[in-house]
């Protein structure tokens, strides 16, 4: 098989191709919104790089969630109308389900938050912190993108943003445990 060429030089005048074949710039809302999903998927595997040997079922679920990831900008590489066309890989409720399984399963081992905690402990926690921080930007601009374009959003998008944040908010804690990382909880400085 014949290897392909990386650079295909026809984004070279700022445009570039949707699923549908259409072309749009690269400046588009759409392409803003699916380059940040790509983003947050790279912020995922820099934190998956930083887990030890030992965390098999975590690094596990988050291959998971790298793939739903790639499911949602597939979706969003895809006009509305032409979603079904092409049949493009969904978000499941199943997923969502999981999601929240996980949250509950490492979320017994932490103890009860009395005060908000600062972003950091060990730089595996520190780095899922950007992670659940690049899942509230991703979601801030898919409300953002749907409610300019008025767009149909592919199902469960916002659901499942919206749990990936919690998810790696209570992932970076149970982490930061696991590792023995500090927790650092906020201490609102006086403003006298």
């Amino acid at each position: 098989m014949k290897k392909s060429k990386i650079y295909t030089k026809t984004g070279d005048e700022g445009k570039t191709s949707l699923v549908s074949g259409n072309r749009t710039f690269k400046s588009d809302l759409r392409i803003d919104l699916y380059g940040e999903l790509d983003e947050l998927n790279s912020r995922i595997g820099y934190s998956y790089a930083l887990l030890p040997e030992g965390m098999t079922e975590i690094k596990n679920f988050i291959h998971v969630i790298q793939s739903a990831l790639f499911d949602l900008g597939s979706n969003m590489a895809c006009e509305f109308e032409n979603r079904e066309k092409f049949n493009l890989p969904q978000l499941t409720e199943d997923l969502i389900t999981q999601i929240e399984k996980e949250i509950d399963g490492m979320d017994k081992d932490l103890e009860p938050l009395k005060n908000f905690i600062l972003p950091g402990g060990t730089a595996a926690s520190a780095s899922i912190h950007l992670a659940r921080t690049g899942s509230r930007n991703v979601e801030r601009k898919l409300v953002h993108y749907e409610h300019v374009t008025k767009e149909v959003l592919p199902p469960l998008s916002i659901i499942f943003l919206n749990r990936l944040s919690d998810y790696f908010f209570v992932l970076a804690r149970y982490v930061n445990k696991k590792m023995n990382g500090p927790e650092i909880l906020w201490k609102p400085r006086s403003l006298s």
